[in-house]
């Protein structure tokens, strides 16, 4: 296996952003109208977001997305997928690295998660990068039906 480069979203990347997360939304939950806004039209995001791709050899293995919500100085870590046969790489982790060093280029001060209690892989690393769950009255709504754990790290 090469090694993992993890850069910024390029032109040409859109179907390998959503195909990565469809392929783990659609293998634990069903995909939500929410997803597909996302998934859709990736150019939403980077307007005043980001969204990283993990490459191995030229191939896209991951992806994940930094959107900005509408709490002030709050992004968040979402659509993050790997590839099925990368999984247990650390290639979320790369993706992680990534996004956190730099959110605060884009005005993060916060970062926030949304996700779901069957993902436990996913949490640990949210948690090996120091974010910490939140209790039921310390996040908004959520508009995904599967999202059961919310979690935030300070910058």
């Amino acid at each position: 296996m090469g090694e993992v480069l993890v850069r910024a979203y390029h032109d040409g990347d859109a179907a390998a952003f959503k195909a990565l997360n469809i392929q783990w939304i659609e293998q634990h939950f069903r995909v939500e109208p929410k997803d597909l806004e996302a998934l859709d039209h990736p150019e939403r995001i980077l307007a005043d977001g980001a969204i990283a791709i993990a490459e191995i050899d030229g191939e896209a293995v991951g992806a994940c997305a930094l959107i900005r919500r509408p709490e002030s100085g709050t992004w968040e870590i979402a659509k993050m997928g790997v590839a099925p046969a990368r999984r247990g790489a650390g290639i979320g982790s790369a993706l992680m690295a990534y996004l956190i060093a730099l959110a605060p280029s884009l005005g993060a001060r916060r970062l926030y998660i949304e996700t779901n209690s069957a993902l436990a892989p996913a949490i640990r690393v949210y948690e090996k990068f120091g974010f910490r769950h939140l209790r039921a009255d310390e996040h908004p709504a959520s508009p995904y039906v599967r999202a059961d754990v919310f979690m935030e790290r300070v910058l």
